[in-house]
């Protein structure tokens, strides 16, 4: 009943790297309960890249400054993380420069594997101010969820001299905002259209991430709701030979609930069954992790 009227989800709008979709027919209440749920998981589960740390040649910390380079290494780190990748390769990739004389640098000067693709080649790094300057850096790319702040990875592995650690914003969402109004459908005024906006970082569209954010939601109450809903289930389930599952039932022990609802002493003073019925029992029960009722 609560979906009958419900239609399904439509790009009402699109340019670049943003969409409105839009949701029409929402029993009411849905429209906040949907909207709020799927821009949290859009903002903290969705996959992306980031650099996580960085070496720059004769730079031990990010409190230095560089012979003939315009910023300091905190804004140069702060320039490096508005990169944006997408990665072929769940394993973490290096990324090379090198580059002298009095110049911009930019995110496509870097050297990249092949498993890394750059989105925004024309993002700014630094500048060199003098013909001499020379500066040669690599940076680490990985894959995660999320933010990242540099204290979560500080214990899991000792740092080598001279890198850097960044903190990583995985998340490829810019931008993510919802909208619920009401609408008619039928004689009812109370039904709600949801209108969400999603703006992306290029890697992925947004569609994509509506998709992606609908399915992380469905998993996640699929496996919550499957552990009582298998317990309602009927005796069949477990296995039981048919005597010993016709016994119960004739006894009004028709569900996995209903059977952890009752003692060995309950089962014994079923007319037919013994100690192998309580056996059987126990056995059947304790492949899903159940007991009988102590």
């Amino acid at each position: 009943m609560i979906l009958q009227n419900t239609k399904e989800p439509k790009i009402i709008d699109q340019k670049n790297n943003s969409a409105v979709i839009e949701i029409q027919g929402l029993y009411p209440g849905y429209g906040t309960t949907i909207g709020n749920s799927l821009r949290r998981v859009m903002i903290s589960s969705l996959q992306g890249s980031a650099i996580t740390q960085v070496k720059i040649k004769g730079v031990n910390h990010e409190f230095s400054t560089i012979p003939g380079v315009l910023e300091d290494v905190i804004v140069l780190i702060m320039n490096l993380k508005q990169m944006r990748f997408k990665q072929y390769d769940s394993e973490p990739q290096t990324a090379f420069l090198k580059v002298k004389g009095e110049r911009k640098v930019l995110a496509s000067d870097f050297k990249y594997p092949t498993q890394v693709e750059i989105i925004n080649p024309d993002c700014h790094i630094f500048t060199l101010t003098d013909k001499k300057a020379e500066v040669e850096m690599e940076i680490q790319i990985e894959q995660g969820i999320g933010y990242e702040p540099v204290e979560n990875r500080k214990t899991q592995k000792k740092k080598e001299i001279g890198v850097i650690l960044v903190d990583a914003i995985f998340s490829p969402i810019k931008k993510i905002n919802f909208k619920v109004e009401n609408m008619r459908v039928g004689e009812k005024t109370d039904y709600e259209k949801l209108s969400i906006e999603i703006e992306t970082d290029g890697t992925i569209l947004p569609e994509q991430v509506f998709t992606k954010a609908c399915t992380i939601l469905a998993e996640q109450f699929s496996f919550l709701g499957q552990t009582f809903k298998e317990q309602e289930n009927g005796l069949q389930e477990l296995k039981l030979s048919d005597k010993l599952s016709k016994a119960l039932e004739q006894n009004n022990i028709k569900t996995i609930n209903d059977l952890m609802g009752i003692t060995e002493q309950d089962v014994l003073k079923i007319p037919g069954l013994g100690e192998k019925a309580v056996k059987d029992i126990k056995k059947a029960l304790k492949k899903k992790k159940l007991e009988l009722k102590s």
